[in-house]
């Protein structure tokens, strides 16, 4: 990304709002137009309303468009065409917020403010185990004050963005690499297997229509069970293995693979002769359980391990004549009453 490593706190400002409601996708065209035609703040500060306007036309969201011009004249006319330096001027600009504030001050002079975006609150999440939805208030002030309270003080720049790449390219949304990720011995989601259950979005749970794939891992005559957590649908009961998509993803190797080496550090698992793949009868049909404002769908996939993922060792394994013991919400029961009763034979 073009503006990965810049210290110019034009740009660095520049791509932010533009990135603002923006997929980077999308962002990353407009900031090299915008670049080129404006190298400087007092180019743009400058340039003429509609010009501006036609450059970011397909943006959406015009107001940014406007804050941009406004904040540009206000940098050349009150700080002489110098960019404030401070946190606090920063975050008097319009159009700029916190997060936005912090990622100039941190980039461009170094100072100690963690940057708080979607990457970050997914690491922090799942390495400390935190249930709390990170778009409620209380979750908020928890995640910017645990940020904080992480920050290299004196590195914060190059630590905001170690962070950033770190949530981007290892403790994926969808795929994280668990498997080799080093921060896998303390990370409390990967210790007790929530990993695809957090971070918790009350936006997400609020969404009409969920995908659940839960895995049914059996190892000799024991299954995997979880204990769910709070902060979503089925506080404290007991579930299988579970990972949640957007959409029923194809049940190819390379997804079946993904779970179990990068996730899980399962290898030598053959699903080519005989496992899932191939054979129909380790899938579920679609179970689905309607609540107040979720409809949920789910299919449960019998996976029969040769060895137990290691840190899930001591989890809890139990026999199949001892499920009956746990509590386990409405889909689930149906499943085990039904499909599960020709596994477990």
């Amino acid at each position: 990304m073009p503006w990965k490593g810049e210290k110019d706190p034009y740009k660095i400002w520049l791509s932010e709002i533009i990135l603002q409601q923006t997929r980077v996708e999308q962002g990353w065209s407009y900031y090299e137009k915008f670049t080129k035609a404006f190298p400087t703040v007092q180019d743009l500060a400058k340039a003429k309303e509609e010009k501006v306007f036609k450059l970011w036309e397909g943006l959406g969201y015009y107001n940014r468009c406007k804050n941009l011009l406004f904040t540009a004249k206000e940098i050349v006319e009150k700080y002489k065409g110098v960019f404030p330096n401070t946190y606090e001027e920063l975050l008097s600009l319009k159009g700029v917020g916190p997060y936005t504030a912090a990622a100039i001050a941190s980039f461009a002079y170094n100072l100690p403010y963690a940057v708080v975006d979607g990457n970050v609150f997914r690491v922090l999440s799942r390495f400390y185990g935190i249930h709390t939805p990170t778009d409620s208030k209380e979750g908020l002030l928890i995640f910017n004050e645990l940020a904080q309270k992480n920050l290299a003080a004196r590195q914060a720049g190059i630590y905001n963005q170690a962070l950033m790449d770190f949530g981007a390219t290892i403790c994926k949304p969808m795929a994280p690499n668990c498997a080799h990720c080093n921060l896998q011995p303390k990370c409390v989601a990967y210790q007790q297997g929530l990993v695809n259950q957090l971070p918790i979005k009350i936006k997400s749970i609020q969404r009409k229509k969920r995908q659940f794939d839960f895995f049914c891992f059996q190892y000799k005559n024991t299954w995997w069970l979880q204990k769910r957590g709070e902060g979503d649908i089925w506080q404290n009961l007991f579930q299988f293995y579970l990972v949640e998509n957007t959409n029923m993803r194809p049940l190819t190797v390379s997804y079946l693979t993904h779970i179990l080496q990068d996730q899980l550090g399962v290898k030598n698992q053959n699903f080519e002769s005989g496992g899932v793949v191939l054979n129909r009868k380790n899938v579920s049909p679609i179970f689905s359980q309607t609540l107040t404002h979720q409809l949920l769908q789910a299919r449960f996939i019998w996976v029969k391990l040769k060895q137990k993922p290691k840190l899930y060792d001591n989890d809890l394994w139990v026999s199949a004549t001892s499920l009956k013991k746990y509590a386990f919400p409405k889909l689930i029961n149906d499943f085990l009453k039904t499909q599960f009763q020709e596994w477990s034979k």
